[in-house]
């Protein structure tokens, strides 16, 4: 038989009670299941049996009852069911609680069929997981946070929330601000390096992902207290620079001279000048020269090379600004410096061997060495890639190191990783610290499900696909009549605003490891998963507080919050899942959780504010309350996915 308890708080004005009051479900909506044992039809139904136990140790009476929310709900009920399945099952060592968002209530304990495999025939008490769950459910420690709970099906343990914690825990969020529910991983330094363009060539639709994803797992780390250095590793170093120099000496004998307006567009020199190296022997032969020169410190091939990079850079730095995206870059001619005496480390381990003239590490698992230096003495992605790693280890102390880049070079990743791990530099757990994560991501596509392109099959410039964002979102917003009720600055702003942010949700609310296909008509929608409906709720939630002539700031310090409507309720439940959200997110590197989080805060409002008056119902104050934390987690998400918020639509 499924059965029910309410758990009655300890406080230091009241004695701990000997006794527990148990009921059926105080909530008419949590039903539990009846196993086929105590009811032959397996229906959901509820019945009202009430009875009461003495409790089975001191300590789980008088558990600390006044248990303020720390941010993340699975954590704290954790730390309640850590001391129930250590009281349930203290024979049974390494069993960590297992908690989840119930189905018959706000949350499940799902330990009981575990337990059970693990003691059952070994002369145990408990007859069934069933038994097992509802010993646990006796064990739980008397807490403010928890206003009842049940048993169900083969021991699964729902637990409900109470209202009045729930509602306190709000008003304490609304006081003391949103980053008391940041999560608190266990690092304190990362390395996020992410979009990584060429110099020379312009950034395109493909690193758009990799800047965007980059971008949100970074803050998303500093919004949990984590030191992030966000690593632009550009490729400024190679053999393509010996053409690009030769080049501009051809077109450009006074190369102090040279500006970006006199290259004109850097695509196209790039175009050129490869052209040139694939078709005129003579130019090729200098340009492999002018790498060795450029390779030996010659400081006009120095200045040459640098005099690109600087262009290049301006050009970068105009796509991150519109971006809001902050990086620090340490390109490959950071690293290069560092590569012999790093391949020195690996040969004096003994990993380096000679394979046909190149100098390889060989790994398990792999049909393929990992080439360390080419036969021609040179360098590649997997030497720089290994110093850069060992220089992050070791002179950045980084505990975790996170590359984002598209889902082709997994292969590449997962073989210097594992010379990592033979080196020694990394643990053989890929879930220990210091720890490696490739954060890899499928191609942007048109309509047509092949890679974007333009019509004339060129890959789509960043810059282009930006400006077309905004002039389709100013469109939208002259359409709605506001070019005569906002200021020309206002009007761009906003489009700008929501824009870049349908573009940029567009793409994070995908599972980033799958294509996607790039829509300007479904992204701008301002129906359904989209940042245009997402940005125009927040605006309305803005509206709502503005037209109640209230002061939001006065009414957080003296009003009070009251989730007795379901709909209240649904809401504040949600609000309070942000934290675990977010470390959930942080955790699996996948931006899209919290996408899916802020699109269902969304829709939980709609519904609200749909079934509860806000202003002029007696229930005013609180409601309102309710839409500041509503409105004050919705920017926060918008923070984390580098989307600007508007307050007027």
């Amino acid at each position: 038989m499924a059965i029910s308890l309410t758990l009655f708080p300890v406080t230091a004005s009241s004695p701990p009670s000997s006794f527990f009051s148990f009921n059926r479900f105080s909530r008419s909506r949590h039903f539990a299941y009846l196993s086929s044992s105590s009811s032959q039809t397996g229906v959901l139904r509820a019945t009202t049996r009430k009875f009461a136990f003495a409790t089975k140790s001191k300590s789980v009476a008088t558990m600390a009852a006044n248990q303020e929310f720390t941010g993340n709900l699975k954590r704290q009920l954790e730390k309640l069911f850590d001391v129930s399945v250590k009281a349930t099952a203290p024979d049974v060592p390494g069993v960590k609680p297992l908690i989840d968002i119930g189905k018959f209530g706000d949350y499940q304990c799902n330990n009981a069929m575990g337990i059970w495999a693990k003691i059952k025939g070994k002369g145990t008490q408990f007859k069934s997981p069933l038994a097992v769950g509802q010993a646990l459910m006796t064990s739980v420690p008397a807490s403010e946070m928890v206003e009842s709970c049940s048993v169900a099906g083969p021991g699964f343990v729902n637990v409900v929330l109470s209202a009045k914690w729930m509602a306190k825990s709000i008003e304490n969020m609304l006081i003391d601000g949103i980053d008391t529910w940041a999560p608190a991983p266990p690092v304190k330094r990362a390395v996020v390096d992410f979009s990584s363009p060429n110099i020379a060539k312009e950034m395109h639709v493909g690193h758009l992902r990799s800047t965007i994803i980059g971008d949100t797992i970074a803050r998303m780390l500093e919004f949990s207290k984590v030191e992030v250095l966000r690593r632009n590793h550009v490729g400024d170093w190679g053999t393509q620079f010996g053409m690009l120099i030769e080049y501009l000496f051809e077109k450009f004998p006074d190369t102090d001279s040279v500006t970006e307006t006199a290259i004109g567009d850097l695509q196209a020199f790039y175009k050129e000048s490869k052209s040139k190296f694939d078709s005129d022997p003579v130019f090729k032969e200098k340009a492999q020269q002018a790498v060795v020169r450029l390779q030996g410190g010659d400081p006009i091939y120095r200045k040459a090379w640098a005099k690109i990079c600087e262009i290049s850079r301006t050009e970068f730095a105009m796509v991150y600004k519109r971006l809001r995206v902050e990086l620090e870059e340490k390109g490959e001619s950071f690293y290069n410096p560092y590569i012999p005496s790093v391949i020195e480390e690996l040969n004096s381990k003994g990993l380096v061997e000679e394979s046909e003239g190149a100098r390889v590490i060989f790994l398990e698992g792999f049909n393929i060495p990992l080439m360390v230096v080419k036969s021609d003495g040179g360098f590649n992605y997997a030497s720089t890639d290994l110093t850069a790693l060992w220089y992050r280890l070791n002179e950045e102390k980084a505990e975790w190191i996170i590359y984002v880049t598209d889902v082709g070079q997994q292969q590449h990743f997962n073989m210097f990783f594992k010379a990592a791990r033979k080196a020694g530099w990394l643990p053989e757990s890929d879930k220990t610290y210091p720890r490696v994560d490739h954060v890899g991501f499928g191609l942007v596509v048109g309509e047509d499900k092949k890679r974007f392109r333009t019509r004339s099959t060129d890959v789509v410039r960043l810059v282009d696909l930006l400006d077309e964002a905004k002039t389709r979102s100013k469109t939208a917003l002259i359409e709605r009549g506001k070019d005569k009720e906002w200021t020309p600055e206002k009007l761009d702003q906003t489009a700008e605003a929501v824009g870049y942010g349908a573009v940029k949700y567009a793409d994070l609310k995908n599972n980033r490891t799958t294509n996607y296909q790039f829509s300007f008509d479904e992204m701008l929608n301002d129906k359904g998963d989209t940042a245009v409906y997402l940005l125009y709720a927040h605006a309305r939630i803005s509206s709502i507080i503005t037209k109640s002539g209230k002061d939001i700031d006065e009414l957080k310090k003296t009003g009070k919050l009251a989730l007795d409507h379901e709909g209240e309720r649904a809401l504040a439940l949600h609000l309070l899942r942000f934290a675990e959200t977010v470390e959930e997110a942080c955790t699996t590197l996948l931006p899209s959780v919290l996408c899916a989080y802020l699109y269902e805060l969304s829709n939980r409002y709609t519904t609200f504010y749909s079934n509860c008056q806000v202003i002029g119902s007696p229930e005013e104050t609180s409601r309102l309350l309710l839409c500041e934390a509503t409105a004050i987690v919705m920017r926060k998400c918008f923070h984390l996915l580098g989307i600007t918020p508007v307050y007027k639509i």
